[in-house]
């Protein structure tokens, strides 16, 4: 049989919870206890929508089948001055299993879709590069081909092997990015390897292709 007293009970115990989560995400979320029981708003903490405590909860009666562990959500949600709310829900019962009551999070996201706007202003390419001010620098075509190459591999330059460095000279002797004298010397600072070794590479890659080639 439902218990008004265990339903309180159960509530009391999460104000604790409501009023950390509320300090550490302060200003930016609102924290609301439903009492089921009542249909009222059990608490509340950084009420940044106007609601207090003894207000009614306007939530259904019968809820829906929640997600895992009886979470709804995240969900977004409109506040009163239009921002947008993203929110989670989590269903509180007690003993028997019985819902008594939600614990809500409204995190009010609008802040971060400003930030979001601000940073992708700074970091898009609004235009391409022009090709007058690039053609003569072999520094900028090594460092693209260098990283276009990591990235159509899916390997890190700090996770490269022999054969990977191989494998990467010869590609970027295949575009002729070595007929500069210092190419070498400014590969070897990238990727962290002796002109030496830069030189062995470039001969094991241009044997590999000769051999390709012949056989």
């Amino acid at each position: 049989m439902f218990d008004p007293a265990n339903a309180d009970m159960l509530l009391r115990q999460h104000a604790a919870t409501a009023a950390a989560i509320s300090t550490l995400l302060y200003p930016h979320a609102e924290i609301v206890l439903h009492d089921l029981e009542t249909g009222l708003i059990a608490g509340i903490w950084n009420a940044f929508s106007g609601r207090k405590p003894g207000m009614e909860s306007l939530v259904e009666d019968e809820l829906d089948e929640a997600g895992e562990g009886g979470v709804y959500g995240p969900y977004e949600k409109t506040g009163e001055d239009g921002r947008r709310l993203k929110s989670v829900t989590a269903v509180l019962r007690d003993g028997q299993g019985q819902a008594v009551g939600l614990f809500c999070i409204n995190m009010d996201v609008s802040h971060f879709d400003a930030a979001a706007k601000v940073l992708a202003a700074f970091t898009g390419a609004p235009a391409p590069r022009p090709p007058s001010l690039f053609t003569g620098d072999w520094r900028e075509e090594i460092n693209t081909a260098l990283h276009d190459w990591l990235r159509a591999h899916g390997l890190a330059l700090t996770a490269l092997r022999k054969g990977d460095r191989v494998a990467l000279v010869a590609a970027l002797d295949a575009r002729g990015l070595f007929q500069t004298r210092n190419a070498a010397d400014h590969l070897a600072g990238l990727i962290g390897a002796s002109r030496a070794s830069i030189y062995n590479y470039l001969a094991d890659a241009r044997r590999q292709n000769q051999k390709d080639k012949t056989s």
